[in-house]
């Protein structure tokens, strides 16, 4: 059983950047696709970025894309998601999450087995 602990949330103004972090515990990360969702007030969880097992694939959703980062150092069992250019729509709890699925890269939810409890991240105007 894998654990999920993701830190580096907090508040920045617009055009700030912020660094989040997930450890893995209980498993080897490099047996595991990773992916960070979000899920801002009032609104479902959605994809914002996943890489695959050995960190050569990364797709992003648009709205993030060009602005965030999604990396891997599986040495060190953590998943990292560096966000720039934040905007106030980017305000979420951002969650990291692992999938059993490694032959290809995975977008959505219910395929992700195993889910941290989430960072806030709150981008001020």
């Amino acid at each position: 059983q894998v654990q999920l602990v993701e830190s580096g949330g907090g508040s920045v103004q617009a055009g700030g950047s912020l660094r989040l972090s997930c450890v893995a515990s209980g498993g080897t990360l490099s047996s595991y696709g990773m992916a960070w969702f979000r899920r801002a007030p009032g609104k479902e969880r959605e994809f914002v970025a996943a890489i695959s097992w050995s960190g050569n694939s990364t797709p992003y959703a648009d709205s993030v894309n060009g602005r965030f980062t999604i990396s891997r150092d599986n040495a060190k069992n953590t998943v990292y998601l560096e966000m720039n250019s934040l905007k106030p729509e980017d305000t979420a709890v951002y969650y990291c999450a692992a999938t059993t699925v490694t032959h290809t890269v995975v977008e959505v939810t219910t395929l992700y087995d195993y889910w941290g409890q989430g960072t806030l991240v709150t981008v001020s105007s």
